[in-house]
């Protein structure tokens, strides 16, 4: 199981959500606390982040590396200032490739995506499923062989192919995927936070079992105007869990939405 981490609020350095926390998200990377699967997430990392002022698409910084060990990141993480960011640290699932092709966040035009979770033994059930979804275009977007690239290949495919909101695309996605992995007699897991950089959307969903942990935070004293959505809260502060089977939402405006995924 992954780390994820989503910020949206005021232009801070990243240093400040990666590195200064108590239970940083580097922290996370070797001394997880809620993980269900796996002990360690040392198979890379990958941040997006947003241009604070400029309307551009977004950047990305990747790793097979562990965080920890990234010589580049501190001074990075010092420099660069964004106010819509997203991040995550990756506990590969058994016979992934640890290349930069599998690596997230996963872009596509203005869109980043980071994953937590699996598909059970994904190369035989359900990577030619959701590639029969798929758009001609979508399907030629998907560089890589993990489940989470084709899990927001579906995504793609949704917000293209209806013009819908990213919380409804998510929604549909992820009904698809169940009705999917159902067919299939499979498990599967999909905490996911997903932005365009003016929104945060994020779902802690799975099948058969609890998903995995997901929580949010805003507008704490020291993040004003803003929402964090972590896997793991990042220091002691009034965290909210997310509610499972759920999709949670936020904007410019900092407002929490939460829709059950029916």
């Amino acid at each position: 199981m992954c780390r994820l981490l989503g910020y949206l609020g005021g232009p801070i350095l990243l240093d400040a959500i990666l590195y200064k926390p108590e239970h940083s998200l580097i922290v996370q990377s070797y001394e997880p606390r809620l993980m269900t699967s796996g002990v360690v997430n040392a198979d890379g990392f990958g941040i997006g982040w947003y241009h604070p002022h400029l309307d551009t698409d977004p950047f990305t910084y990747k790793n097979v590396q562990p965080i920890w060990s990234d010589i580049n990141l501190p001074s990075i993480s010092r420099y660069v200032e964004s106010g819509c960011a997203i991040a995550y640290v990756r506990s590969a699932t058994s016979g992934q490739a640890l290349d930069l092709s599998n690596s997230g966040p996963f872009q596509n035009d203005r869109l980043l995506f980071v994953h937590n979770g699996f598909v059970e033994n994904f190369r035989k059930t359900l990577y030619r499923p959701i590639r029969d979804r798929l758009s001609d275009t979508v399907y030629q977007s998907i560089n890589g062989t993990t489940d989470s690239e084709h899990i927001f290949g579906l995504f793609v495919n949704e917000l293209t192919a209806a013009n819908l909101t990213l919380e409804a695309a998510l929604h549909n996605s992820l009904k698809t995927l169940a009705e999917l992995a159902n067919a299939q007699q499979v498990e599967f897991s999909a905490n996911i936070i997903i932005s365009d950089g003016h929104q945060l959307v994020a779902s802690r969903f799975a099948s058969q079992k609890a998903p995995p942990s997901l929580y949010w935070l805003r507008d704490d004293p020291t993040f004003p105007n803003s929402v964090i959505i972590a896997s793991e809260p990042l220091f002691a502060a009034n965290w909210h869990e997310c509610p499972v089977q759920s999709i949670i939402s936020t904007g410019a405006d900092g407002d929490i939405q939460i829709y059950p995924i029916l």
